[in-house]
């Protein structure tokens, strides 16, 4: 079992939560302080959808990963604080990592992440 986050085979976080339920995709990251740069939060939805982020009652930028039901990365984006809002369809799961890390894994569109939904 697969208990990390890959990106086209190379492990870009070790901790990972799942958001599974509407209360917890609602909350997301939401009041934290901060998150360490080994954490991921994945939005694991029952189908692909519609899906927006907001940025609402953050305190620090983060990256966000939209990905489809394969698990290929379909958009990345950069949000900031209580200003930051990003939307697309098609989207299965969302990743929200530490800010800088689609940069510092270079990753791009058409890439693939890999990570069992525990």
């Amino acid at each position: 079992m697969l208990s990390v986050l890959k990106y086209n085979g190379v492990e870009i976080a070790k901790n990972l939560e799942f958001a599974r339920t509407k209360l917890s995709q609602i909350l997301g990251l939401m009041f934290r302080k901060y998150i360490p740069s080994d954490y991921s939060m994945i939005f694991v939805l029952k189908k692909q959808s519609y899906v927006n982020v907001h940025m609402l009652f953050m305190r620090f930028p983060i990256d966000v990963i939209f990905l489809d039901d394969e698990k290929k990365v379909m958009g990345l984006f950069r949000l900031n604080p209580w200003i930051g809002y990003k939307a697309m369809k098609g989207i299965k799961y969302v990743i929200e990592m530490k800010a800088g890390t689609i940069e510092r894994y270079n990753i791009s569109i058409g890439g693939k992440m890999e990570f069992d939904e525990i």
